[in-house]
């Protein structure tokens, strides 16, 4: 009966203490970045439900021959979030799969998109308000940083759109409008 009562009195201290290590670990975003994040938010809970929602024997079909499937548009989305950071200099984590569109097994797809959104979410807070205005050469144009954020979500809502379509055809409606 003891070790319960001091294991509680453990936690009662202990996690107040980690809530606030953490709360001063993680930057407060404002401006762009704060407005980033909670598009980012958004775009990412409907592009999540939407594949959960997504029975997975469909996560293969595809509307036509050549074009992406279910699972490579998802993989798409998680590949992006990868590889547009790298016009702001950072790099994908070392353990990104390498042929990232060919995953189809659903609890993996969804894995790995929440994984890619982690580092979305990394390398924003990483930038600061003054790197927004950086100069980069983005597909061989000029940029700044900004832009390739700008980019990314832009990248993020067309594919869900894409998914919303790809999963009416399959008589799947998105969660957040039933």
């Amino acid at each position: 009966m003891r070790a319960p009562i001091v294991a509680i009195l453990f936690l009662a201290v202990a996690l107040p203490a980690v809530a606030r290590q953490q709360a001063v670990a993680a930057p407060r975003l404002t401006g762009f970045r704060a407005e980033f994040i909670a598009d980012l938010d958004e775009v990412q809970e409907k592009i999540e439900k939407l594949a959960a929602a997504v029975p997975a024997g469909k996560y293969g079909w595809r509307p036509a021959a050549g074009i992406r499937s279910v699972s490579e548009v998802y993989m798409h989305i998680a590949g992006g979030n990868y590889f547009l950071p790298t016009f702001v200099g950072q790099q994908p984590p070392p353990d990104m799969p390498k042929d990232i569109e060919t995953i189809d097994v659903k609890a993996t797809v969804i894995a790995e998109l929440k994984k890619s959104f982690d580092h979305v979410r990394r390398v924003i807070a990483n930038e600061s308000d003054a790197d927004l205005d950086k100069s980069v050469n983005m597909f061989g144009k000029p940029a700044t940083h900004r832009y390739v954020f700008t980019t990314m979500l832009n990248h993020l809502h067309e594919h869900l759109g894409q998914s919303i379509a790809y999963a009416r055809m399959n008589g799947v409606a998105p969660p957040w409008s039933r």
